[in-house]
């Protein structure tokens, strides 16, 4: 888990997760999306003050709600107004892994206008995320009118 940590290695923006549970969460995003952990930092209580888990290769950060700092999780918040996005070869697979550790359904998997097989989740943390997977190479005049189209229904 010990790595050297250079601001290199970390894109220009990242997604810094607030959570009741943060040891939980780790480990929910093991087991549904095969996330690994990069580092964790506990404080004098044991709480998780940082930590970091990348699923594929994209990093994010994470810390326990800590509302003395601010830190508000989305269940404390009655919910996130942020959607997180994550592609992966098989999104049907990982749908399902996610909902059997956890997760709630909130669209089924289905294939999409603008090109991908895409479906929804709200993790047990209170974050929401779509898991998609690329079917379809479109331009974005292609998924116009596909979206077009669907709106008229």
């Amino acid at each position: 888990m010990a790595t050297q940590r250079t601001t290199t290695a970390i894109p220009s923006v990242t997604p810094y997760l607030m959570v009741n549970g943060a040891a939980r969460a780790i480990e929910f995003y093991k087991k549904a999306f095969g996330a690994t952990e990069v580092m964790r930092l506990t404080d004098p209580a044991g709480r998780i003050a940082h930590a970091q888990v990348k699923i594929g290769a994209a990093p994010i950060m994470l810390a326990e709600e800590t509302l003395e700092w601010g830190n508000k999780s989305p269940q404390t918040l009655g919910g996130s107004p942020v959607i997180l996005d994550l592609y992966v070869a098989d999104v049907d697979a990982v749908v399902e892994r996610a909902v059997a550790a956890g997760a709630k359904l909130v669209f089924p998997v289905a294939d999409q206008f603008y090109g991908y097989r895409s479906g929804r989740i709200s993790d047990p943390f209170g974050h929401v995320w779509i898991v998609s997977t690329q079917k379809e190479d479109l331009t974005t005049e292609e998924m116009q009118k596909r979206f077009d189209a669907m709106m008229k229904k």
